[in-house]
């Protein structure tokens, strides 16, 4: 069905005389159906833009509707509201909460053309044959299932899966160099005393769990089992070394939105702190020194998908499907790249992007030129060479994945406890 539906929209586009040629009804009937479709997907603002619905509507024909929510308000709607959505555009972590629900459906791999080309890393887990598998809920992990129906995770490869990986990328610390003025290479500086009020930490408990373990191991405080599914102990080692370091006063704020990092980070209230990759080329716009730091211990990792309601069937299943093929194929990566994200599927951003854009944010080259944002603002001149080098580079560094943990509920109630204390 879906080559045909692709045959019968190409010849949509060939004109009239092509048309009259085929002396079919079928493409005109399509063009009416596929205009009365309205998808619905909800996820984080990091990847659900006004700019990608606009080039659905352009290219496919067909209207997506787009609700950004903070990471917790996705975790409970996509867990308890399978009729509110036809597309959940969530994180890995996220879908380890979710799936057992049964309020998504295993989506076959068979449907999607760029399948082979989708990076290990969500397949088995590895970048290259030789790489290690990080702690924490890494996305193959949580990524199969062994068939429709099934509500648990599948060991390997399977060609059911749980969401089509879009979107991912190494998240480290975000430093203000000229404010600081010395080298920063480990996550432990986050409580140096020297930053005492100036640091910041980000409030979604799952992830800013994960940062404060990159910090209490790197200080050598703590050394955990998995980083990414600690024992209560483990738990209640690290809340305690956060908790004094707030009662202390290290930390200015504590961030929930995209908008709060860059406003911090902007405004020089916070020199070091958690930081998404696009809040650093939000400061960067403004023309602010600010550095996304690689650090010796490595990368908190993160990786997101498309899944599909258990409630979506027919014309508008199809049309996911054609969405989803429709993601992996360039454009939408070339997007996400520019803001120094990564695509699921490299080889097809490629297309989309400029030598020079490309050398520089995949392959770690310095500038030729001018490196823009998808708006067209300057991040980088000629030289300049990207925070952490190469994709192999960076997504090669990564210790741990952000991670829903077996002691999740009691993580999140010691969390808050240190959040209030």
């Amino acid at each position: 069905m879906s080559k045909m539906r692709y045959s019968r929209r190409s010849l949509l586009k060939t004109g009239g005389a092509a048309l009259a040629a085929t002396a079919l009804p079928a493409p005109m009937i399509w063009a009416q159906e596929i205009k009365d479709i309205t998808l619905r997907q909800f996820g984080t603002g990091v990847s659900n833009l006004n700019e990608v619905g606009q080039k659905v509507k352009e290219d496919l024909g067909f209207t997506l509707e787009m609700t950004a929510l903070d990471s917790d308000a996705v975790t409970q709607r996509a867990a308890t509201q399978p009729d509110s959505f036809d597309i959940a555009d969530i994180e890995y972590w996220i879908c380890k909460k979710v799936w057992p629900t049964g309020n998504l459906q295993a989506m076959d791999v068979s449907k999607i053309k760029n399948y082979d080309e989708i990076v290990g890393i969500f397949k088995s887990g590895k970048l290259t044959p030789d790489s290690t598998i990080a702690q924490g809920t890494a996305p193959h992990t949580v990524g199969f299932v062994e068939g429709p129906g099934s509500t648990s995770f599948a060991s390997e490869e399977t060609g059911f899966m749980t969401l089509i990986p879009t979107i991912y990328n190494a998240d480290t610390l975000g430093i203000r160099p000229d404010l600081i003025g010395r080298p920063i290479d480990s996550w432990a500086e986050l409580l140096n005393p020297e930053f005492k009020g100036k640091a910041s930490l980000l409030d979604i408990s799952s992830i800013g769990i994960m940062d404060a373990a990159m910090v209490c191991e790197a200080m050598g405080e703590i050394t955990y089992g998995d980083k990414g599914n600690m024992t209560r102990e483990e738990i209640d080692k690290t809340m305690a070394i956060m908790t004094d370091a707030k009662r202390a006063g290290q930390f200015r704020a504590f961030w929930k939105t995209f908008d709060e990092s860059v406003n911090l980070m902007a405004s020089g209230e916070v020199v070091i702190q958690s930081m998404w990759s696009p809040a650093i080329t939000a400061v960067k716009t403004r023309g602010i020194d600010c550095v996304y730091q690689p650090l010796k211990e490595g990368y908190r990792s993160w990786g997101g998908g498309l899944g599909l309601s258990k409630s979506l069937s027919g014309m508008e299943l199809d049309a996911a499907y054609d969405y989803i093929n429709w993601y992996l194929s360039g454009w939408v990566g070339g997007f996400l790249m520019r803001q120094g994200y990564y695509s699921a599927v490299p080889s097809t951003s490629k297309e989309f992007m400029s030598a020079d854009e490309w050398g520089y944010w995949f392959e770690g080259k310095a500038a030729a030129g001018d490196i823009t944002n998808p708006y067209g603002d300057v991040l980088a001149k000629a030289g300049d060479v990207r925070d952490g080098g190469s994709f192999t580079d960076r997504m090669g560094a990564v210790a741990c994945w952000n991670s829903v943990m077996d002691e999740n509920q009691y993580m999140v109630r010691k969390w808050n406890e240190f959040i209030a204390a």
